[in-house]
């Protein structure tokens, strides 16, 4: 008999991770070794527990979701991860897989739909919809760019977290205190997004911030 696969669970939100573990917890191949809503205690609790695999949300305390699949790339970590998210997979998902991510599945997907990508995560295979697997093999073959083209998919993975987190109503005190940056460092983003976006003013930034939010936070 195979031994049971382990995962971690990393979101922001309790009744998510309640749910997710409540599904896992009714097969009989895979269990939950850990939880947390934190991006830095998730790296310490892989570190304890070197689970088989991780299925986390985009939205997490003590960090970023962006940023700790960087984090864990960079640790030349192979561990499978599968990103759970409220957010636009044609936005997100291939960004998602770009910085390491095994796989991209939107939170309002079946609970079958969930085992079955998670499984595919553990056994080293990429996951996305059929929709987004469509979607990215036909802008692949003709050139083109996957969803609308916007000033928004110009901006770096950091300058993405800071642009989402202000679009949430977080002031730069608040933004640099959740992504572990100094204030300065988060004005110099701010002024990096408000460039490519060709915004002049601060106030402009957080409405277009706050409209992109809406959205595409599904």
């Amino acid at each position: 008999m195979n031994p049971l696969k382990t995962v971690l669970l990393a979101d922001a939100h309790p009744i998510c991770r309640m749910g997710l573990s409540a599904l896992i917890h009714t097969t009989a191949d895979m269990s939950v070794c850990a939880e947390t809503d934190s991006a830095k205690d998730a790296v310490q609790l892989i570190s304890k527990f070197n689970p088989d695999g991780l299925v986390m949300g985009l939205s997490l305390n003590q960090g970023s979701g962006l940023h700790l699949i960087h984090t864990l790339r960079s640790q030349a970590l192979a561990l499978p991860i599968l990103v759970m998210s409220m957010y636009d997979e044609v936005f997100f998902a291939e960004r998602v897989i770009r910085a390491g991510a095994n796989g991209y599945l939107q939170k309002s997907a079946s609970g079958a739909i969930f085992l079955r990508a998670l499984r595919q995560v553990l056994k080293g295979q990429l996951y996305l919809s059929p929709q987004m697997s469509d979607v990215l093999l036909r802008a692949h073959l003709h050139g083109q760019v996957v969803g609308k083209t916007t000033c928004e998919r110009a901006l770096s993975d950091r300058e993405l977290e800071v642009y989402m987190l202000l679009g949430q109503g977080y002031t730069t005190k608040r933004i640099a205190s959740e992504l572990h940056l100094s204030p300065k460092t988060v004005d110099s983003h701010k002024e990096h997004i408000k460039m490519k976006l060709g915004i002049t003013d601060n106030m402009m930034l957080i409405r277009r911030a706050l409209a992109w939010e809406m959205e595409h936070h599904t």
